[in-house]
């Protein structure tokens, strides 16, 4: 059924626009006015060739970005629906109007017309790659085949939940150090490039020779006045440079052992990259899915080239017969205190719940690193520039304390 996008009157006279799918365009007038909804325009958004087994897509609903909040938000919603005994079709049709991104009701749209055909809930979400993960995708799957799609769709939402608030909380942990380094930068630059060179003027005039700092800082704000664009050119070229460097297999394994190798940084990403493998592992495990199954989906989320090697080496092990934690061992990558969970988990039979455990240590554990780090980078950066600016002052005031020598 084709997907229109429409703007219309409301029985107020306000606008309001959205998406309705219908047999046609003036199926779609129709199923409006029946809604008091009185069309100003309709325009179809779904025209592409059908797909064997799946749903038509168009170019516009495969590039789509979706928030993962939004993503968040629609499975608990749709959780609490679906364990309400609303029919499936029905609860996606209840959310689609309640939905703010005008792309995700399409792909919503898109997703309740392909059920409709007959095709089942995964298989729905599966071409939309961009908007619902492997994980997603699986654990859909299981609950279908289970018959508890809505439990499923309940730990879906747990899960992305975590997961969000976990960002944040990091972002927000260093929004503030990331802004003092942003104004701090900007402030130095315009120092330097306009304020420096106005002032050194006038003791480039003096016959006498300047003191060292003096002349240090003369000759880097000159250089920042005539060469400011050479960094910008650089800045971007690096940029460019590293986004084409990641993007080869060389290069974004060379780039993953870097960062893993980082002081500081890299036991963070470490945590944090075997905390979301546990935590989709377990999830995985829970409603059904196999273990080969499941290492192969989460060798893809966990972020990390390393470390989505040691899976892989750790699935073909499993597959021999070998247990998880002991195939873990062998790659010496992950954590060993993950490891020996895993173990513990497997021996008593309590792997799934274990796993969960992983996740809750390594997340609470990156947290409070977060916040250790962020706590003392804040006074280490007032330092440094309490430093850079003392240097700027004490240049400008030695000339002027030497001219009052001379006076006196």
């Amino acid at each position: 059924m084709p997907v229109y996008e429409y703007t219309a009157l409301d029985a107020k006279g306000k606008t309001i626009s959205g998406v309705i799918d219908a047999e046609s365009a003036p199926a779609a007038r129709q199923k409006l006015r029946s809604s008091k909804k009185y069309p100003v325009s309709i325009k179809e958004t779904l025209d592409a060739p059908a797909r064997k087994g799946s749903r038509l897509l168009t170019l516009s609903g495969t590039l789509t970005r979706v928030k993962p909040a939004e993503v968040s938000l629609m499975t608990r919603q749709l959780a609490t629906l679906v364990g309400a005994n609303f029919p499936l079709v029905s609860a996606l049709d209840t959310l689609i109007p309640q939905t703010k991104s005008q792309g995700f009701k399409k792909i919503l749209a898109q997703i309740k017309d392909a059920i409709v055909e007959g095709n089942s809930f995964a298989a729905a979400l599966s071409p939309y790659s961009n908007t619902f993960s492997p994980l997603y995708v699986n654990m859909v799957r299981a609950g279908e085949s289970a018959g508890t799609l809505e439990i499923v769709l309940e730990r879906l939402a747990d899960i992305t939940e975590k997961q969000q608030a976990l960002n944040s909380r990091i972002k927000a942990a260093l929004a503030y150090p990331v802004l003092m380094a942003v104004i701090g930068t900007l402030v130095l630059f315009f120092l330097l490039t306009f304020i420096v060179p106005s002032i050194a003027s006038i003791f480039t005039d003096m016959d006498k020779a300047l003191p060292t700092p003096t002349q240090i800082l003369i000759t880097v704000s000159n250089f920042f006045k005539s060469y400011w664009w050479v960094f910008i050119i650089l800045m971007a070229m690096m940029g460019i440079l590293l986004r084409h460097v990641r993007k080869t297999p060389a290069g974004r394994y060379q780039w993953d052992k870097a960062v893993l190798r980082t002081p500081g940084a890299g036991a963070l990403v470490k945590k944090l990259a075997v905390a979301r493998f546990a935590r989709t592992l377990g999830s995985l495990l829970e409603n059904g899915v196999t273990m080969l199954t499941a290492l192969d989906i989460v060798r893809n989320i966990v972020g990390n080239v390393l470390l989505a090697d040691a899976i892989d080496k750790a699935t073909d092990d499993v597959g021999k017969g070998h247990a998880l934690g002991a195939s873990l061992t062998e790659s010496d990558i992950f954590p060993s205190l993950s490891v020996q969970m895993i173990q513990v988990g497997e021996q008593t039979g309590e792997l799934e719940p274990m796993l969960n455990k992983v996740a809750d240590v390594f997340e609470n554990e990156v947290e409070s690193a977060v916040m250790s780090m962020t706590a003392l980078l804040e006074p280490l950066m007032i330092l440094a520039m309490a430093v850079i600016v003392g240097f700027i002052v004490l240049s400008i005031c030695l000339p002027i304390f030497e001219m009052n020598e001379l006076i006196r």
